[in-house]
């Protein structure tokens, strides 16, 4: 059982909330971790990488030299690969590097990131975050005010909100997103987890699961 202080925008304390981490995932697995943010790293990679083989690179293919009398190691085509502009040995072609581990896998991986959080200290909870309209200075304000200035920080809420969205997206190292598109990577990359308290409430109830992120590899 963990006991998380609640905070308002401007850093006062306001509340406890008790959260069983056990009900959120049974043990924190570095090793499942790892595996499902390797996955959404290597499904990022574009994989456009291409390089010319020597009967690719422009050039004739006629022997430079005579083979024997000049007094020069022997020597064939300017296009093989230990030439300047030649080919490259043991070239690299475009590819797929994306591939999927098991939705059980992926959506578990996820609740233990947002238990190593808990554990870890590194969450921090507002009571609610409220946005009239898009306001930077304000989402600026609000993270200084709970000790998170100048810290990588995701910002996670209940639904979509838009105006928090576009309050965080231009402060360097924030990110804002629902629960529902919580996963690994999202959670384990930055430092601190800012999440209000609806938000808390359902990564406590289990009803976001992370499933809908968690089900796509990006």
């Amino acid at each position: 059982m963990a006991t998380l202080t609640i905070y308002n925008e401007t850093g006062g304390e306001v509340g406890q909330y008790e959260i069983d981490t056990e009900q959120i995932a049974n043990r924190v697995s570095k090793q499942l971790m790892h595996d499902v943010v390797v996955m959404y790293q290597a499904n990022k990679r574009q994989g456009s990488h291409n390089t010319r083989t020597r009967g690719q690179v422009s050039g004739t293919t006629k022997k430079m030299y005579r083979q024997k009398g000049t007094g020069n190691a022997r020597a064939g085509s300017k296009r093989t690969n230990i030439r300047r502009g030649g080919g490259v040995a043991r070239t690299i072609k475009p590819r797929d590097y994306s591939y999927r581990l098991p939705k059980k896998a992926i959506r578990l991986a996820t609740r233990m990131a947002i238990r190593s959080k808990i554990d870890d200290g590194q969450m921090v909870v507002v009571d609610s975050l409220g946005f009239a309209e898009p306001k930077t200075s304000k989402m600026v304000s609000v993270l200084k005010a709970l000790g998170l200035d100048g810290k990588t920080t995701l910002v996670a809420t209940a639904d979509q909100d838009l105006m928090v969205y576009k309050s965080g997206r231009n402060i360097d190292g924030v990110s804002v997103c629902p629960v529902r598109e919580l996963n690994a990577l999202s959670v384990l990359a930055p430092n601190q987890m800012l999440v209000t308290k609806a938000a808390l409430d359902k990564i406590k109830d289990g009803t976001f699961a992370g499933q809908q992120a968690s089900d796509e590899s990006e």
